[in-house]
């Protein structure tokens, strides 16, 4: 019997329902390979979808980033607790003592606490990565002490391929061929535009009703923390299946999947704690890891079961693709893994008592503003788009929040398809949302 027969008519109906332009899964299960593909990778175009449709993977791509820090360890080229600048003097941030102290066990974890949404655009030469690094010394503001806290960073995936470029002596994009790509014998996989031209490649769409986005790609700069690469679903799963043979992949797992940090509590669904370069899930009392991604328009989720030999990619191409990923990775995981995934935090008819003088005023990142202020029992947070996002035309949007008790609030309504949630960090320092965005008039550490 072919496995998961459903998978087809699974995809299919989601993604009508949800109104997604297209998608397309792999699921690995041993040396077995399920694909279905549904809708058309551009509206303007409607050409089809199919399984080797290349999407951009967004931030799957730090994985593969972290499993070439991992290898420049097995070769004794750095150590996990060393500080960056012992191997790349040109890394630096704003704050003097931070730039000594930042680690490559931080960047990996994502506690290195400098702004990580920097889409500094430094061109398509072989040095942006390079251009970038020197963008950040004086405009990468620290937000915590270094190991203080989780918050994700983009930039420091960055500092991590300049990193592995100096040490291999090529460029991120020419190790990742050599040491991953063509090791692993993928080949529907591009890490430029013109690489990618040659596939059939989804385009993003944003709005209602959906339409194409207007930037297709973001900055070489950002690279290694995802910016660029295009995989079709099946070779990302040949990416997890290395984890679990019987090579250097495994060895690799087990020191990634050990937790380094935990995460603020966001209901039982999302991560709850951070390996290197990797989340960490606890589903059904087993331990779940991978990575999601994001692209203006697309968006990736990557996941394996190492103790049940599964590998499940899911990519598509706008519409409320958060509630498509749910609802597919669930049936997948029941049927494949014997896995009853969580059901995601839903809004209560009314706010738990809370005092919203603790979270009232302005939190920002590079990225957006958030206004918090009270209103109807509970909170109106309105979101400002700021630098990148401003420039790809988002738009301000106002979401009223219902409080959950310890410093947690839900949406009243989706986005993407599902409630988004947020968390307020020491008393109200930062709000939480995967970052950990500071109040505007709160002054960085010295």
């Amino acid at each position: 019997m072919a496995l998961l027969p459903d998978l087809q008519q699974w995809l299919d109906e989601s993604a009508q329902r949800h109104k997604v332009p297209g998608a397309a899964i792999a699921v690995g299960v041993g040396d077995d390979l399920a694909e279905a593909a549904t809708g058309v990778i551009n509206r303007n175009t409607g050409v089809e979808t199919t399984p080797d449709t290349l999407f951009q993977i967004g931030s799957v791509t730090k994985v593969w980033t972290t499993t070439l820090v991992m290898q420049l360890i097995d070769d004794g080229l750095v150590e996990l607790d060393k500080p960056v600048r012992t191997y790349l003097p040109g890394f630096s941030v704003i704050d003097r003592d931070a730039s000594e102290q930042v680690t490559i066990r931080n960047l990996l974890s994502h506690t290195g606490g400098f702004d990580g949404d920097l889409f500094e655009d430094t061109g398509r030469g072989d040095d942006a990565v390079d251009r970038l690094l020197a963008f950040m010394r004086t405009n990468a503001t620290q937000i915590h002490a270094p190991g203080e806290l989780y918050a994700y960073c983009n930039a420091g995936f960055c500092v991590l391929g300049a990193l592995i470029a100096k040490l291999r002596g090529g460029t991120w994009e020419s190790v990742m061929r050599e040491r991953l790509i063509e090791p692993l014998g993928i080949t529907h996989m591009a890490l430029f535009a013109e690489e990618a031209i040659m596939f059939r490649t989804a385009v993003g769409h944003y709005g209602d009703p959906q339409e194409p986005v207007s930037l297709w790609q973001l900055p070489r700069s950002h690279g290694p923390a995802g910016a660029t690469p295009c995989a079709a679903p099946r070779e990302l799963v040949r990416f997890g299946r290395m984890f679990l043979g019987d090579g250097d992949g495994r060895r690799w797992l087990g020191a990634m999947r050990e937790p380094q940090v935990t995460l603020p509590q966001l209901g039982a669904r999302p991560a709850g704690r951070w390996g290197l370069g990797l989340a960490l899930y606890e589903w059904d009392g087993a331990q779940v890891i991978g990575h999601d991604g994001g692209t203006p328009g697309q968006s990736t989720c990557w996941r394996i079961v190492p103790d049940r030999d599964v590998v499940v990619a899911v990519n598509l191409n706008g519409g409320a693709g958060g509630a498509l990923l749910d609802e597919v990775l669930t049936a997948v995981f029941a049927e494949v893994a014997g896995i009853r995934v969580p059901e995601r935090t839903q809004p209560p008819a009314a706010s738990v008592s809370f005092d919203a003088d603790v979270y009232c005023g302005r939190f920002q990142g590079p990225l957006v503003a958030y206004d918090v202020a009270a209103g109807d029992g509970g909170l109106n947070i309105t979101a400002i788009p700021r630098g990148l996002s401003a420039e790809l035309g988002e738009e301000p949007s106002t979401f009223h929040y219902r409080a959950l008790g310890d410093d947690r609030f839900v949406a009243t309504e989706t986005d993407d398809g599902v409630y988004p949630q947020i968390a307020f960090l020491q008393n109200g320092r930062y709000l939480y949302n995967g970052r950990a965005l500071p109040r505007a008039d709160v002054v960085s550490p010295a």
